[in-house]
This record gives C-alpha cells, structure tokens and sequence, in this order.
C-alpha cells in the first residue's frame, strides 16, 4: 500500500471498528437501558414463555420484549427480595403455599411482610382490578350501557349479560369485580376507550404511571396474553388506589346483586366469589383469579381497629388450604404486628393525579399497543440511527481524502 493512503486507511479501518462497537452497545442499550441483567427468583422474576396457543404472539406480530427491571427495587430495598421478608425482630409470617405474597396497609401503604414481591407472574383475573380502577375513577356510575352479542361471547367467565339488556354501569362493575365477568370486562372497556387495544394501552400508560413497572396488560380480563405479567406489590398499589374510590371498594365488598335480564331471560342474582365475605370479621372484599399459567391468584382486605390490610397471593393452589384461608393467616400476622412496623412502601402517583392521562409512553416497556390489543415492541431504531450517520459520514470523508492523495500521488 502507497505510503500515503497507509494512515486515512489506518483510520478508516478504526472508525469502522468504532462505529461497529458503538452499533452493538446501542443494541445492548435498547434491550437494557441503564438497568442490571433481568434478575432471577427462582425463575418467577420474568414473565414465563408462552405456554399455549392463545399468549403466542399472532402471524405478522413480535413477541414483546421483557420489561426493564427498576434499580433500585420500587418499593425500598428490600421489595428486591426472592424469599420472604418480615419487619426487624418480628417473628416469621406463616408459611403460606405461594409463589409470591405482600401484606399491606391500605391507608400508610406500608408494605408489612412480603415474598418476592417483584416477582413477574401472570396475574389472571386479578388485572380486572386495574381496569376497575379506571371504570371507578372515569366513568359515571348511573350511565347506561346496553349488552351486546359480542360480550356475551367472550372466552372464560361470564357473569351473563347479553344483547339488548341494558345495565349501569355500577351494576357492571359490581359484577366484574364481584364474579370475575369477561363479558363485563369487554363491555366496560368499549365504554373506556372504544375499542379493546385502546383501553389496553390504558391500562399500561396508568401501571406505568402508578409506577407497577412489572404490569403488563394484554387484555382487559387478565386472560392470559403474550407478555402479560404482573406482580403482588403492583396489585397491592393498584387494589390500594381502588379502595380511595368509593364505587370500587363497594363492589368489592357486595356479597350479592341482581342483574337484569335479556331477551327471555328473565333478572338473576350475582354472588361474589371471594369467600373472605361473611368467613372474616371486618372483611372488605377484595378479588380472586385463575387462569392454567396464572394458577390461582387472589387479594383479600379486612379492617381492625383502626387499620386496614390488604394481601394478595400469586401462583397458589386451593390445596390443602383454600386461597382465602392463606390470606386470613397472613391477615392475622399483620394485625398482630405494632403499628409502624415495615419492610418497604407501596407506590402511588402525587395525590390529585388523574390517571392514564399524563404517563408519556403507550407501556411501561416503551411498547405500543398492536391491533388486537397486545403490546409489541417499538422500533429500537433510534439507538443505532446516530452513530450509522456518524460513521458513514466520517469514513465517507476518509475515502475521499484517500482518494485525493492518492490522485496527487
């Protein structure tokens, strides 16, 4: 090689290599932005793979990407736990047969015990308390809606409502949250949003918001969906919101309503399925859930003198003790602790946000909602854009300054 072209080459070579580098660090970047390696607890941190065809991501669409992991934990140093947690020099919570569990106070949002509290798992039906928030804090509760064939078809639980019969919308919620109604659940997101993508978009600008950063709507219901994952301390923080709205804390805590019918069927009763009811004094309700990869979930809430707790309990059994029962024990725990006792802080936007209106990006992973309402990554484009401008301008450059030299040559 001429003398002369050896150093413009010398550097071009180095700006490629450059620019190669600072390519692969962008893409390193747009998967972990300023955050550690996705943490790992017992493999329950991130949400599990898609175990059937239904969370698989449909023809033409991309699995979502994981969601970052806050560092530090949101909640307090401790809300990082993969095991249990208790305050300093209480005795231990009992032994309750869960993945993963917080025990709170719903007025201090005081976290008072927890068990991997961050850990990503499906929710089930628990995430109708998400939307129910949203209906609570929105929507007036003596509008009406009227039922259509579309929601009496929707898949898994159905309260019952069908076309033509008309509701209120406190009558609706009652029995989402009371009896765990997808037909319901469709209903009252058309009437959020309009349409089923929209009000899932919803729900992740308010978790994102909220700051639940490992919730992750894909539907509505909690039907299980791709990417879909929430996590005990991020269903406390949402239930606790509820409850500071007055036509959600009194659905949760209905025992029974009647819903009108439709067509030739005729009015019919609806029980709430959370056994605390009636079994726990000074129960307020709360919410229960099950899907094959959720497994059952489930969050209680009871006040004694004076406080209010609330639990919830992710990928448990009903066996050898119902649910219900692992929420009493764990209930009985955090009333018998002094009060102030505490191991991490439930979060909660600055009082008097209105929600899913100010959250600056459509997900809490930077990801937009796609046309059936499942999120998918956005382009990670912009992380690699600048530098491929940079460096091609630059060994454009030096391919004609070679040029010229070796032209002179």
């Amino acid at each position: 090689m001429p003398a002369a072209l050896r150093l413009p080459f010398a550097v071009a070579v180095s700006t490629v290599l450059l620019f190669l580098g600072a390519v692969t660090g962008a893409a390193t970047a747009s998967a972990s932005p300023g955050l550690p390696a996705q943490q790992s607890c017992g493999g329950v941190t991130a949400p599990a793979p898609p175990v059937d065809e239904s969370e698989a991501p449909r023809p033409g669409q991309s699995a979502p990407a994981p969601l970052p992991v806050p560092d530090p934990p949101v909640g307090g140093d401790a809300m990082g736990t993969c095991g249990t947690v208790a305050p300093s020099g209480a005795p231990a919570p009992p032994a309750i047969g869960v993945q993963s569990y917080v025990l709170a106070d719903l007025d201090s949002g005081a976290v008072l015990a927890a068990r991997a509290p961050h850990a990503r798992l499906r929710p089930a039906s628990l995430l109708k308390t998400l939307t129910g928030l949203l209906v609570a804090q929105d929507v007036p509760m003596d509008e009406r809606i009227v039922g259509t064939q579309e929601d009496a078809d929707q898949e898994g639980t159905r309260v019952g409502i069908g076309p033509g019969g008309q509701y209120t919308v406190r009558q609706l919620l009652d029995g989402m949250l009371m009896a765990s109604g997808n037909d319901i659940a469709h209903a009252l997101s058309l009437r959020l949003t309009g349409s089923i993508p929209a009000t899932v978009d919803l729900m992740n600008r308010t978790a994102a918001q909220i700051g639940a950063h490992d919730t992750r709507a894909a539907t509505p219901s909690g039907l299980d969906g791709p990417g879909q994952s929430s996590s005990a301390y991020d269903l406390a923080s949402i239930f606790r919101l509820g409850m500071q709205h007055e036509p959600f804390a009194t659905a949760v805590g209905t025992t029974q309503i009647t819903l009108p019918g439709w067509g030739p069927n005729p009015p019919f009763a609806v029980d709430n399925d959370n056994k605390i009811l009636g079994r726990y004094p000074g129960a307020l309700g709360g919410k229960t859930g099950f899907t094959d990869d959720a497994r059952h979930t489930y969050i209680g809430s009871a006040q004694r003198d004076g406080r209010r707790l609330v639990v919830v309990l992710m990928h448990g059994e009903q066996t050898p003790v119902p649910m219900y029962q692992q929420g009493i024990e764990l209930l009985d725990y955090g009333f018998s602790l002094p009060r102030g006792a505490a191991v991490g802080q439930l979060t909660a936007p600055p009082p008097g946000t209105t929600l899913g209106e100010t959250a600056a990006t459509p997900s809490p992973a930077g990801a937009a909602a796609s046309d059936d309402g499942t999120a998918s990554p956005t382009s990670g484009s912009s992380n690699w854009e600048t530098p491929l401008a940079i460096g091609a301008v630059v060994l454009l450059g030096l391919i004609v300054l070679a040029a010229r030299l070796r032209h002179r040559r």
